[in-house]
């Protein structure tokens, strides 16, 4: 018998036909995850121009994507406003769950109808062999916002028009279709009650709206890839026992075990915690914001807790000024790049606006050896801005061999020595690199 001749290709070319021959009904598709948990649900088409800087990385990670599909599950709130994060973090866990399991079973349904579907995880586990790169196979909050499921706020978290930000996020990538696209929303439910701003313990958010990732990285996350990395790196520098618990404290070993044995915790997400945004939020925030305040926000304001910044780093400035009671805690900085791409797309990630006051500069520089590249960095007015290739007129030039100057940002290697071999050249200021150098915390 012929290969096309079987009873199962052909029926399994006949299911191939009808799944292609029209597009899939949104309205029963959305019907199918408000079944399977989810809360709301929206479609966007793999050609919408908010994807442009994902679609690259999508189709490598799922040629066939045409629809991607982003639903949301509510989160307790009460849960995730207590100060004891073991309570928020169980119910970001289980929510977590929920997503996955929710693109499980949607992903299965497709396939049973015959049309192509994947769905990435919702969080972690992720692809770690790219860290510090880009690890995430999608960013499911720009999906979200761009099939209408709500606006992100001066946090940096979705908020849902109804639900609030107590939500997670999920994203299925589909082979096909579908009859319906949803709509960005025409307002943003964030209030710009600047709350957020008020409970963040290591000011990753600032009144302006500007985020400091690295602040939220290295607490908020501490448990997480880097924070584990400098841990391991402080067990593996220890002299002894005793010296040992010099650095890490019992609760902190004991609290690296559970998210171990548990699943990562996190440190804070206080931002989330406070927002009073969303119809089904609102009610008691517009009735009595001072009970709000008292209740939501200053607890946590008022927590006795570790605080996990870098040296020199905006984060250990607003620590010390606004939560002395707080317990400041230097850890070391995971996010070591290992190239030059990872490098400059970093450096805006790891950026310290205050520690840059008054610094108005040009900087161009010229990586040879294993990456050549040229780019221009200018930081003025507590900003930063990274272009390819060189721009305008340099205050310094800097042109280094690539594994030195890697090296060298990792501690590996010695900066004295790479100027005295010439590894590392300087046209201009040595002053200026020293200041350069104060804008990103080791």
């Amino acid at each position: 018998m012929k290969l096309a001749d079987h009873p199962t290709v052909k029926r399994m070319q006949q299911r191939a036909t009808q799944a292609s021959s029209k597009p899939l009904d949104a309205e029963s598709l959305r019907q199918l995850l408000l079944d399977a948990g989810a809360d709301d649900v929206g479609f966007v088409e793999i050609e919408r121009a908010a994807l442009d800087d994902q679609r690259k990385d999508l189709l490598k990670a799922f040629p066939h994507t045409k629809t991607l599909i982003s639903y949301v599950v509510r989160m307790n709130r009460e849960p995730m406003r207590t100060p004891d994060r073991s309570i928020a973090n169980l119910e970001f866990h289980h929510a977590g769950d929920e997503i996955n399991e929710i693109g499980r079973k949607i992903v299965r349904k497709l396939e049973e109808q015959g049309v192509k579907a994947l769905n990435p995880p919702m969080g972690f586990p992720m692809e770690m062999d790219r860290f510090p790169g880009k690890i995430w196979v999608v960013s499911h909050k720009p999906v979200a916002v761009a099939a209408g499921l709500g606006m992100m706020g001066i946090h940096r978290n979705v908020i849902h028009p109804k639900f609030g930000n107590f939500i997670w996020l999920g994203t299925i990538l589909v082979g096909a279709e579908v009859t319906e696209y949803g709509q960005t929303i025409d307002y943003n439910p964030c209030l710009e009650c600047k709350l957020c701003v008020a409970a963040c313990p290591v000011g990753a958010i600032s009144p302006s709206g500007d985020f400091n990732f690295s602040a939220c990285y290295t607490h908020n996350y501490r448990e997480f890839m880097g924070g584990f990395t400098d841990w391991t790196e402080q067990v593996v520098d220890s002299k002894n026992r005793f010296d040992y618990r010099k650095r890490v404290s019992d609760a902190e070993s004991a609290s690296m075990w559970q998210s171990l044995s548990f699943g990562a915790n996190y440190k804070a997400a206080y931002c989330l915690s406070v927002c009073p945004a969303g119809e089904d939020v609102i009610g008691p925030y517009l009735d009595d914001k001072k009970t709000h305040l008292q209740e939501n926000v200053k607890p946590l304001q008022d927590k006795e807790e570790a605080v996990y910044v870098l040296h020199n780093s905006d984060a250990e400035q607003h620590v010390a000024k606004r939560f002395p009671h707080k317990q400041l805690k230097h850890v070391g900085n995971s996010l070591r790049p290992r190239s030059i791409d990872q490098l400059l797309v970093g450096m805006p990630l790891v950026f310290q606006p205050n520690k840059s006051v008054g610094l108005d500069a040009t900087y161009h520089f010229t990586f040879t050896g294993a990456e050549q590249r040229e780019a221009t960095i200018v930081i003025r007015d507590k900003t930063i801005r990274v272009e390819s290739g060189h721009v305008g007129d340099p205050d310094l030039r800097v042109t280094a061999d690539t594994q030195t100057w890697l090296g060298f940002l990792a501690h590996e290697r010695n900066l004295v020595w790479a100027l005295i071999s010439r590894r590392i050249r300087l046209k201009g200021s040595p002053r200026l690199l020293v200041a350069f150098g104060k804008c990103f915390p080791t």
